[in-house]
């Protein structure tokens, strides 16, 4: 299947303001690009590329005073199959993880895993380990939080969420990320496009969408707190241990946001290719 997505995104910056921006398509995924994913920055600007500590694709701009516009618009490739399931895989010890999934245990900006020890053990801790454990913790936090765009705040915490009952996308990830964690299950933020497709569609605009992956049986497997099914078509931007990496803008200055509107739709087969 193909997909059509994109974004553009306005911001007015009352002075000269440096920004980070992670809104490439991730490297995994670029051999599925049927049109390039290419940056479009108004006004034009130069920007500084480079690759970050977890693999994503950085720009750095300084974005001058007044509104700036980024942009995007292209086509990708899907296999248009859902997440996959594999209920036998096998959590490791700690010993036997590899050494670059450690990370992906300790703590981290939006993830207290200090703050959660106890209650993860005495929730989870007669749970069989592996990926029973792993969807416990995904149906206790679907369960026990509530959706909503307007409970959503950018300082907002994994403690935050489980203290409130509440959140959007990225809170759900957060707090099922520090439950894995505390298990000793290496757990990783991910954030991209996830579109409904296969799904009835949403009645909210389009935004950006938050799910973890979690180590478990030598690789990386694909979950969603906030869903909890698996879903198709999702194309991944970026990884990180949390929201702190991969955050679609870090701003160095004041900056409001002025404009934000994301694409993400399966295109018909018989469409016609994008220009």
């Amino acid at each position: 299947m193909r997909i059509r997505a994109g974004y553009q995104i306005s911001y007015f910056c009352p002075q000269p303001t440096p920004m980070i921006l992670t809104l490439s398509v991730h490297p995994s995924r670029a051999a599925d690009l049927i049109t390039p994913d290419r940056m479009q920055i108004d006004p034009v600007l130069p920007a500084n590329s480079y690759r970050d500590g977890f693999g994503n694709i950085c720009h750095v701009i300084h974005a001058p005073q007044g509104r700036i516009t980024l942009s995007a618009d292209f086509l990708i490739n899907d296999s248009g199959a859902p997440d996959e399931v594999a209920p036998d895989a096998e959590q490791h010890p700690l010993e036997r993880l590899p050494v670059e999934t450690l990370v992906y245990l300790l703590g981290s900006r939006y993830c207290e895993t200090d703050h959660f020890t106890k209650i993860a053990w005495s929730k989870f801790g007669n749970v069989p380990k592996g990926w029973k454990l792993v969807q416990a913790i995904c149906d206790y936090v679907h369960d026990n939080i509530e959706f909503g765009y307007k409970h959503a705040y950018p300082t907002k915490t994994a403690w935050d969420t489980h203290s409130e009952g509440r959140g959007v996308c990225r809170d759900f990830a957060h707090l099922a990320i520090t439950l894995c964690r505390c298990m000793n299950v290496p757990a990783r933020y991910c954030t991209g496009y996830l579109g409904d497709i296969g799904v009835p569609p949403e009645p909210d605009p389009m935004d950006f969408s938050a799910w973890f992956e979690v180590y478990l049986g030598g690789r990386w497997y694909t979950f969603d707190a906030r869903h909890n099914t698996p879903r198709i078509g999702r194309i991944l931007m970026a990884r990180g241990r949390d929201a702190t990496d991969v955050a679609i803008t870090t701003s160095f200055g004041p900056n409001t946001l002025a404009g934000f509107k994301v694409v993400t739709d399966e295109v018909p087969a018989d469409a016609p290719a994008m220009s």
